[in-house]
This record gives C-alpha cells, sequence and structure tokens, in this order.
C-alpha cells in the first residue's frame, strides 16, 4: 500500500474544522491537528482526546501567548494601528503567527500540505495561505471550502455531517453568531449580526461589561513603555501576556473597548462585526500619551500618515511582505525615545489620559509657558506667519486683480 500523505490541518475543535478534520480522513490523508494557544482564556485540553477520537494521527497543542503578544501585538501598539479608523486588529495579527507555526510542524512531520476552515469569503484564508507561500514556496494547500469535492456548504449541512460520524460540536442555538478569541481581543460576526441596524445582544459580550453597569468610581491607572513597548502596569513590570491579561481585566471592568463597524474585507464585501478590546484601547490611548511628550513632530505626522498603509496589509495578510520589513525598521525607528509612563482616569467604558512623564520628554514647561519667560522672542513669531502667508498672499492678490 501506497503510503498516505500527510496534511497538518489548523484545528480549532470548533464546527468547521472538527467536521474538515474527518473529511480529509475520508479522502485518504493522514491528518495532523494543530491548535494555537493564543490566549483564548479557554481549555485547550480536550481538543487532544478530540481529534485523536476523529481520526488525527497525531495532536499538536501550542502555547504561543507570549510569543504573539510580544512578536506580534506590540507592533500593533507601536503603531496605534486601526484598520478603517476602529478595527484594532485583533483577529487579522494572530492569523500569521498560527499560520507560521503550521508551517514549520509541516516541516518537522515532512507533511506535504496544510489545511484550514477558512471560507473562500472571509479575510482568513488570504492571511493563512499568503504566509504559507511567504514561508514555504512550494508547499500544497487544501482549503476544502473552496474544494470542488466539499458539499458541506451550510452549517445545517456540517452539524448533520458531524452527528452522522459521531463528532460534537460546539453549536447553540442560544447564540446564533460566531466569535473568535485571542488574548488581544473577542471578534463577533454572522447570525443574527448580518443585519447593520440590530442591536448585539447584552449578553453576547464577554470581555466587557455594559458601561452604564460599570462601577461608579474612577479608576486611575498607570502604564509604563520603554521605547514604544509596554513593560509595566502601576509599576509593576510584568511579561507581555500577563500585562495585556492584566489591562484586559481592568478595562473589562470599566466597560471599555467595545466597537460595532462595518468593515471592508480584502476579498471586496462589506462585513459587520463586533469587537471588544479593552486592554488594547488602554494600551493605545497610553502609548499616544507617552509619544506625544517624547516624538518630534514631524516624524510623528509621517508615522500616522503611514499607519493606514501598516494596517491594510496586517488586515490583508502581509505580515511576512519586504513592504511590512520595511515598516517595521521605520516603527522601531520613531519609538527609540518612546519611554516614559501614562496616567489614564477609567470610567463607564472611557478611557482619559490624564497625565503622562518620560526621562526623553520634548516637552520643556520654560517654553510653553504663557507667562512671562525669557527663552522664547514671541516677536519671531511676525516673520514666521508673513512667510508661511506669502503664498497665500499671493494666490489671493491674483484671484482679487
Amino acid at each position: 500500500m501506497p503510503t498516505r500523505e500527510r496534511v497538518v490541518l489548523a484545528y480549532s475543535g470548533g464546527l468547521d474544522t472538527s467536521v474538515i478534520l474527518k473529511w480529509l480522513i475520508e479522502r485518504g490523508y493522514d491528518v495532523i491537528a494543530y491548535a494555537a494557544n493564543l490566549g483564548q482564556g479557554k481549555e485547550l485540553s480536550h481538543l487532544r482526546a478530540k481529534a485523536l477520537k476523529t481520526g488525527a494521527t497525531k495532536v499538536y497543542i501550542e502555547d504561543l501567548r507570549q510569543e504573539f503578544v510580544e512578536n506580534y501585538v506590540w507592533w500593533l501598539v507601536k503603531w496605534n494601528a486601526y484598520y478603517e479608523g476602529q478595527y484594532m486588529l485583533g483577529t487579522s495579527v494572530a492569523r500569521p503567527l498560527i499560520a507560521k507555526r503550521q508551517i514549520e510542524i509541516a516541516r518537522q512531520e515532512n507533511a506535504a500540505y496544510v489545511a484550514h476552515g477558512a471560507t473562500g469569503k472571509g479575510n482568513d484564508q488570504v492571511r493563512f495561505e499568503l504566509t504559507y507561500y511567504a514561508l514555504q514556496p512550494d508547499i500544497k494547500i487544501i482549503a476544502p471550502w473552496r474544494h470542488p469535492e466539499w458539499t458541506l456548504n451550510s452549517r445545517s449541512k456540517m452539524i448533520a455531517y458531524a452527528k452522522q460520524h459521531g463528532i460534537p460540536v460546539p453549536v447553540s442555538k442560544a447564540k446564533p453568531y460566531s466569535s473568535d478569541r485571542n488574548a488581544l481581543h473577542i471578534s463577533f460576526e454572522s447570525g443574527i449580526l448580518e443585519d447593520p441596524w440590530r442591536e448585539p445582544p447584552a449578553d453576547m459580550f464577554q470581555l466587557t461589561v455594559a458601561p452604564e453597569l460599570a462601577p461608579d468610581k474612577p479608576q486611575y491607572i498607570q502604564i509604563g513603555f520603554e521605547q514604544g513597548v509596554p513593560i509595566s502596569v502601576n509599576g509593576r513590570r510584568l511579561d507581555p501576556f500577563t500585562l495585556l491579561h492584566t489591562l484586559n481585566k481592568i478595562g473589562g471592568r470599566h466597560g471599555i473597548g467595545r466597537v460595532d463597524i462595518v468593515e471592508n474585507r480584502f476579498v471586496g464585501m462589506k462585513s459587520r462585526g463586533v469587537y471588544e478590546t479593552p486592554g488594547g484601547t488602554l494600551l493605545y490611548a497610553a502609548h499616544r500619551a507617552v509619544e506625544s511628550i517624547t516624538m518630534d513632530r514631524e516624524t510623528m505626522l509621517l508615522r500616522d500618515s503611514l499607519m493606514p498603509k501598516f494596517a491594510q496589509l496586517v488586515y490583508n495578510g502581509f505580515w511576512f511582505s519586504p513592504e511590512m520589513e520595511t515598516l517595521k525598521a521605520f516603527i522601531n525607528e520613531t519609538q527609540k525615545n518612546v519611554t516614559g509612563v501614562a496616567r489614564l482616569k477609567l470610567y463607564k467604558g472611557s478611557c482619559m489620559v490624564v497625565g503622562r512623564k518620560s526621562p526623553c520628554s520634548l516637552y520643556d514647561p520654560h517654553i510653553a509657558t504663557f507667562e512671562e519667560d525669557s527663552v522664547y522672542n514671541q516677536a519671531d513669531a511676525t516673520g514666521f506667519i508673513r512667510l508661511n502667508a506669502l503664498r497665500l498672499r499671493t494666490r489671493a492678490r491674483l484671484h482679487h486683480a
């Protein structure tokens, strides 16, 4: 008998990948199931038994939490990165790490194939596969949702298939939407959320309380940075994952970090998504506060002008690309002096910066003061204004001639 070809499946234990594992076995593959722990906040140990019972020949459950926060999330913080002005890229930034480790396992196991459960309508198929090809150009990819033999093109069909093969799947009619969680956020989409006019149900949210139910007393916290990287909460140095986890709990307690948006997917359609990113919201506010006293004006303007491009690259799946390498080098240069502490006031869904300090501060109170000073000659502003007005005056003369 010829050796069955191996495929490494990105396996979450959800409906899609639970069904796909069995579907691949039925097509003659030896399936190695691989799950990444990115801080989902739920027990992953049951996945091993479930995958083996379904027919996987081997199971990898990888703890990537520290790597995820330190080598992926912190880049978002350095950029203060939002996609389309609101989305903090929590799902987008996780996919390249998942795919990178999947390729490493495929090499280790001499597997010619990798597979994922992303649909042909979404962004994740692009994010996974661009990473696969960037790291191993000759890899063979199985995307069942796009496969000509795939007939399980609805949740009801997949549920029926799972029942037929005795595969337990975590589907609840009481929660008719899908979600994805990691250390940075949790996202919700599809099902009842496909109506962009319908308000999300109150019991859907998991990381944050409703702002109106948050404590009536504000809380003050301090977040410290070194060269743009978060290092401490209230003066206590923490490892990357613990720091983000701590801020998620603090921000969530005050109802901070909820976003409800309609975004533009890379494949061309619009999609409604609801997100909870409490810790990330606190970090972005604190990081920009420290930047405000440590970063040169024109450098900040250039960084802010490039941020949408960085966010687009992350969203569209180009993490391992030459343009991303260039942007990473640039942002690190801008962050060399972004060291300091920001103080935040948290209250019922709001996050307000109320203090910032830094040993690298460019803020000089002797220059900024509106009181009498001896370091700034206000008369210098006359020539400055006239020179900046020269083109405006020239244009005005032309139009008024």
